[in-house]
């Protein structure tokens, strides 16, 4: 056809060219490569889509473990002012208890006996307000002995109690929100050796 004249084309009726019926135009990529194509092209789509999927769940983790951190920094902030404010209980609660060992009802000072019942008030008060913000006196006398909650400072015989109990308190712990801050001073019961 490439070598036809135009009068050999008009006189035979042969066209050559883009618009001949009898020869289909050739793709530059075959049937099969064109499957092999879309094959890759969904495997792509299957990588990107579970990559997609991780990248939203490590995201999501990092937004509640950040909103986890931001929480407990909410509760906790204020554990070293706890821990500085229960030295203070301790002494208050000293102090009480030695105005009440002097205080007795036949005393014929009052003024002792309304010191006593003011240190009571304000005892009582703190108390309120410890529990109010989460801080938690522990009263282990009785039970049994936990390393995370207390801390032995002496063994005292088993009299009447198991041994591994808790048989007397030194100094209170305290725990902010279920969390210790500070461990209980405790003797606890072991049995008596002959």
């Amino acid at each position: 056809c490439a070598f036809s004249t135009a009068a050999q084309q008009r006189s035979t009726g042969d066209e050559c060219g883009p618009e001949d019926p009898s020869e289909e135009p050739k793709h530059p990529l075959s049937d099969c490569a064109l499957e092999h194509k879309a094959i890759k092209l969904e495997e792509q789509v299957r990588d990107l889509t579970e990559r997609y999927r991780k990248a939203l769940a490590d995201s999501e983790n990092v937004r509640r473990r950040t909103q986890k951190f931001v929480e407990d920094a909410k509760l906790f902030g204020i554990q070293s002012f706890c821990r500085d404010l229960v030295e203070v209980a301790d002494i208050l609660e000293k102090t009480t208890e030695s105005a009440a060992g002097q205080a007795e009802p036949s005393d014929p000072n009052p003024t002792l006996k309304k010191i006593y019942e003011g240190l009571s008030l304000i005892e009582a008060k703190l108390q309120s307000v410890f529990a109010k913000h989460g801080l938690q006196k522990m009263n282990p006398v009785g039970g049994r002995y936990d390393p995370y909650d207390h801390e032995i400072i002496c063994h005292v015989p088993a009299e009447g109690m198991q041994p591994g109990t808790v048989a007397l308190v030194t100094q209170d712990g305290y725990k902010l929100h279920g969390r210790t801050i500070r461990h209980a001073l405790v003797g606890v019961a072991v049995e008596a050796q002959e």
